[in-house]
């Protein structure tokens, strides 16, 4: 099976794109390349971790459907906002509340 291509997208400057910019679309034909593109893109609201709550009970990392839950050596180290979509099955699978969902518009404030 031949290793699937990291696309050669430039998206260095991604927010000074135009709509010209924007490629046309894709397929994508071989599977378990999902780690090559970033899709967080577009989401309007984001999982914020609080680690402090949080019981590494891993309920997030097995439901979230993007696989944007950072695990290492069996605890929760963060979230991959590159593949986030901000869908929120972690927030609702989290039974300690050490998730909630933010928006993106005031965590631009806060910046």
């Amino acid at each position: 099976m031949a290793t699937p291509q990291q696309p050669t997208w430039d998206i260095e400057n991604f927010d000074d794109w135009s709509s010209a910019d924007f490629p046309l679309g894709m397929t994508g034909v071989e599977t378990g390349n999902g780690q090559y593109y970033r899709t967080g893109g577009w989401r309007s609201i984001r999982p914020v971790w609080d680690k402090e709550a949080c019981k590494d009970c891993m309920l997030c990392w097995i439901n979230c459907p993007d696989s944007a839950i950072d695990v290492e050596d069996g605890k929760m180290t963060g979230i991959n906002l590159d593949h986030c979509k901000g869908c929120g099955v972690c927030v609702k699978e989290c039974r300690f509340d050490a998730l909630k969902m933010v928006s993106e518009h005031d965590i631009a404030k806060e910046a």
